[in-house]
């Protein structure tokens, strides 16, 4: 059975998206490039076997892949390809970039290439392409499908792309509680170190200090404000493609829970699960509330009115989060993404929490021109 076509989906870019990810997080941190000692060119390319395995790296590698096998096959499905096509591809691509992702590690000293992480890599692929098929058996695709019609709004598929990547974001650790697009400081250190032999260097350099120097901690009232529009942002993504009225009320409530529940969760992988509420000040409360009830009542807006608010909200976020300097816990905190294990995931979140607001501005600026609809 081929899936209708009627509305893009939106599982073609979150392929493009996730595979970009998969790529940044394979070759994470793309230091120390050297051609590799002793094997020729044909060595290269014939991946080796470890001589030792981490139980950790198994499930990781296998769980890696199968979101991009999933979403590879009803990308193919919603295209119009029949089943066993689809499933190919749902393998063959997943495997071609695993393949090129290790070859290429034997070009970075701190990554070790492995012909068990390829195969773990293509059975997470599989795997994600078969659940998906047996989803499309049992008919829940089509029913997502017929829910999709009944809820979205038609060329939705970048709006639900930023709402499913928006949990990923938040993963990674913020300076303030929602506070996402936090990429001042390494929009600096970045701009410092590529120019830091030219002749004007310092004056540039002199600019970036002072600027940095302008950063101080936020004030109580500004700190809630940011966690306020933090909630605001993506639900005023989702009031561009879902259908206004009592739809939109509900995925406000919706994106509280998730955006409550995977900033908890970050919480405790940084810190461990003892201090998963740590990130709950007294002023976090009365914020969620009122971004909450604002939300809400912006859920009969009409679309481009729903567009140009999320675009305010989303540019005061930045500009709060982008004042907000590294307190010794956030510091922490990335510390324990970016030095133990969970640098392996590191780029997942990394890339996503640094762009999503900015993302979101550009799909909201393509909203202004749509057309209506109820």
């Amino acid at each position: 059975m081929i899936l209708s076509t009627r509305q893009p989906s939106s599982a073609a870019p979150l392929v493009l998206v996730y595979a970009a990810l998969v790529l940044y997080a394979s070759l994470y941190p793309f230091s120390g490039w050297r051609w590799p000692p002793g094997p020729s060119v044909g060595a290269l390319l014939a991946l080796p076997w470890p001589p030792w395995r981490d139980p950790f790296d198994v499930s990781a590698n296998v769980l890696g892949y199968m979101p991009l096998g999933a979403l590879l096959y009803v990308a193919q499905v919603r295209a119009g390809r029949s089943l066993w096509p689809a499933a190919l591809m749902a393998v063959l691509a997943p495997a071609l970039l695993s393949y090129a992702t290790e070859v290429t590690q034997q070009f970075l000293p701190r990554r070790v290439p492995s012909l068990v992480d390829w195969s773990l890599n293509v059975a997470g692929a599989a795997a994600g392409a078969a659940g998906a098929a047996l989803m499309q058996g049992l008919g829940l695709l089509q029913r997502w499908q017929v829910v999709r019609e009944r809820w979205f709004v038609r060329d939705s598929a970048g709006g639900l792309s930023l709402l499913a990547l928006w949990p990923v974001a938040l993963l990674f650790p913020t300076p303030v509680p929602l506070g996402l697009g936090h990429v001042g400081q390494h929009l600096r250190a970045a701009l410092t170190s590529l120019f830091e032999d030219a002749p004007w260097a310092s004056g540039l350099h002199a600019l970036l200090q002072g600027t940095e120097a302008l950063a101080t901690p936020l004030s109580p009232l500004s700190e809630a404000l940011a966690q306020m529009f933090g909630l605001m942002a993506p639900c005023l993504v989702a009031m561009s493609v879902v259908r206004r009225g009592w739809r939109r009320a509900a995925m406000v409530l919706g994106l509280l829970a998730v955006g409550l529940g995977t900033t908890t969760l970050s919480t405790a992988l940084g810190f461990g699960p003892a201090h998963a509420l740590a990130w709950i000040t007294p002023w976090s409360l009365p914020a969620l509330a009122l971004g909450t009830l604002l939300a809400l009542a912006s859920a009969w807006l009409d679309l481009r009115l729903s567009a140009g608010l999320g675009l305010a909200v989303l540019g005061a976020l930045v500009v709060l989060v982008g004042q907000a300097p590294a307190d010794p816990y956030f510091v922490e905190s990335l510390q324990a993404w970016e030095q133990g294990r969970f640098i392996r995931f590191h780029g997942l979140a990394l890339w996503i929490g640094w762009l999503w607001p900015y993302a979101a501005m550009a799909w909201l600026l393509s909203r202004l021109g749509a057309r209506a609809e109820k």
